[in-house]
């Protein structure tokens, strides 16, 4: 390691104390300053070429050591500081070097944050202009599923995804590339399909952290994509006598902005949506929503931007994970384990943004409980995260880093592929040219249910 990372001084490399993270200085001019950036980022890429765990996580790791390995001094201060940028452009805010590989990351003295100090430059080159129409066009993703929901408009906008021709219209317009998988959309949305079949409400009954009632984030995702993961999901809650109703007005949970370094719209999101969420926890109401990215928003990267707002810490506490939530009902006794179908093999990929919150294997563990199923279990990155999977200049890497996944899939020749986020399991299912079904594990536990 060279002069400009700092010494251990015979300190203990990593340690027993759980990971901390400290709030986003985001409201500060100094945040935004050039300077101080690029000497953090110096400081924590030499932390990061003289230990290199996370190789094989991401694409930002073999860029930042093939610049390393290719400069003069083969040490970081040989790296051109405008090439600094090409680590941060591979970086989605997974988290995994983080949660489950740097050994420098806080309390260590080295305070190696390496995901927020990439969020950090995001928020520099958003604020300075360098980012594109297409890709802000492409983060608003509420604005795009109201618009491709619209009937008839639908039906041109899903035959144009499954048109080459169009698809090369799509890549000039948004910069998608021609061969990504782009989700379907539907005229109806999950708020429609879910209203028509609530009915008659159980009654809810507290156990363990849970209350037995949910307040359900319906997600753009959940609306506009795949609002029949949504009614499964209603179904299954309400299968085990968990009281269920929808936020009704929601915006963005702002994950997509996140990852593109616009924190104003962040904040923006956050003041629409944090009312309601508190208003429904105030009355009673646990929280859920079907996409981890969305759950890791309000329990991580809101609190982390407005750590002294009592709504947020609110939320926070409230707000989990739908296999999680049932485990804890599982745990009490009052999970229905009369699965009535076998599942056969799945292959179960945990993603990122689930397995950062630290709640443990949760999916896995109920879809354990159903007779005839057999799972084979995968911890690794799928490489999607949303932009990142469909945008022409990040697609193939994006494939890169799921062809793992892929190659243990089609080894295990299992019947199912499913993850908990569905970008993910579509994104494995394309790499595998789609001859294995993609579905989200709900819907998989509700086909055992025979509901």
């Amino acid at each position: 390691m060279s002069e400009a990372a700092p010494k251990g001084g015979g300190k203990r490399e990593g340690g027993l104390g759980a990971p901390t993270r400290h709030p986003i200085d985001w409201k500060s001019e100094a945040f935004y300053d050039e300077v101080p950036l690029f000497k953090e980022l110096e400081r924590v890429y030499d932390i990061c070429h003289g230990c290199r765990r996370c190789v094989s996580l991401c694409q930002s790791f073999p860029v930042l050591f093939d610049l390393i390995d290719e400069s003069r001094t083969m040490e970081v201060d040989g790296v051109d500081k405008k090439d600094y940028w090409k680590v941060v452009d591979q970086c989605y805010l997974c988290d995994l070097c983080y949660q489950v590989k740097c050994p420098y990351v806080p309390p260590h003295e080295w305070n190696v944050d390496f995901p927020h100090l990439m969020l950090r430059a995001k928020a520099v080159q958003f604020k300075n202009g360098e980012v594109g129409a297409a890709r802000k066009l492409l983060t608003n993703t509420r604005t795009i599923g109201g618009l491709a929901s619209i009937p008839v408009v639908t039906e041109m906008v899903n035959a144009a995804n499954r048109s080459p021709t169009l698809r090369k219209v799509v890549k000039n317009l948004l910069g998608v590339h021609p061969d990504a998988h782009v989700p379907t959309y539907h005229s109806r949305s999950a708020h429609d399909r879910v209203n028509v079949v609530t009915g008659a409400l159980p009654s809810g009954r507290a156990a363990g952290p849970t209350r037995g009632k949910v307040a359900l984030f319906v997600t753009c995702y959940g609306e506009y994509n795949m609002p029949q993961v949504v009614d499964d999901l209603v179904r299954v809650l309400r299968h085990n006598a968990i009281e269920v109703k929808l936020i009704e007005q929601e915006q963005c949970c702002g994950m997509p902005k996140l990852e593109l370094g616009d924190l104003e719209s962040v904040a923006r999101y956050k003041q629409f949506n944090l009312p309601v969420l508190h208003e429904a926890v105030k009355d009673g109401w646990d929280l859920m929503a079907p996409i981890p990215s969305c759950v890791l928003m309000f329990r991580q990267e809101i609190p982390l931007m407005f750590p002294d707002d009592a709504e947020v810490l609110a939320v926070k506490a409230r707000i989990f994970d739908p296999f999680e939530y049932l485990m804890h009902r599982h745990k009490a006794g009052l999970l229905d384990t009369g699965f009535r179908k076998p599942l056969g093999k799945l292959a179960y990929h945990a993603p990122c943004h689930q397995r950062v919150q630290n709640i443990g294997p949760k999916t896995r563990d109920l879809l354990s409980l159903i007779p005839g199923t057999q799972i084979e279990f995968i911890e690794r990155c799928s490489g999607h995260d949303g932009t990142y999977g469909l945008c022409d200049e990040t697609y193939a890497y994006a494939m890169k880093i799921a062809k793992p996944i892929v190659t243990r899939v089609n080894q295990a020749d299992v019947d199912h592929v499913t993850s908990d986020c569905p970008m993910a399991a579509d994104h494995i299912a394309h790499g595998m040219g789609n001859t294995k079904p993609a579905s989200h594990p709900i819907s998989l536990v509700r086909m055992a249910y025979g509901i």
